[in-house]
């Protein structure tokens, strides 16, 4: 495969950083005190950092994938590119919460194990694509 160009490992780092922001953002949020913390903006950036990272490996194919928030969809395109995809079937459990957790009125609020569930699947999501550039020979910080 040809090495993407420095402008491609630069939006590839962009995608990353941002999922890694969500991440952060979310296991730091399920450790609130006090009130209990937002536990459907918690799985809000669990679901975005899944998308962020699969989109980020996306970017580095050179594919232009469509404007989704579908996990399942973003999965379906980087099989084609490794079949580590097929692994993460439970993210797509992920989906409904980038509607659900911003809007009013579409679902119930998620429960702390919800949360804790979206946190877990987005952090293999994370470290599976991370481990798939690193083994494409990107460098990654982290």
């Amino acid at each position: 495969m040809k090495v993407p160009s420095k402008e491609i490992l630069h939006k590839v780092s962009q995608w990353l950083e941002h999922a890694d922001e969500d991440l952060r953002l979310a296991t730091y949020a399920l450790k609130m005190r006090g009130k209990a913390p937002p536990f459907r903006l918690i799985a809000y950036h669990a679901q975005q950092c899944a998308e962020k990272c699969l989109k980020g490996f996306l970017v580095y194919h050179n594919v232009d994938f469509p404007y989704t928030h579908s996990i399942r969809r973003l999965l379906k395109l980087c099989e084609k590119y490794g079949t580590w995809a097929q692994t993460l079937k439970d993210a797509e459990e992920l989906t409904p919460y980038v509607i659900t957790a911003r809007y009013p009125g579409e679902t119930e609020e998620a429960t702390k194990q919800e949360a804790q569930r979206a946190v877990a699947i987005a952090q293999q999501v994370h470290n599976q694509v991370r481990q798939a550039l690193k083994q494409l020979g990107l460098k990654l910080s982290r």
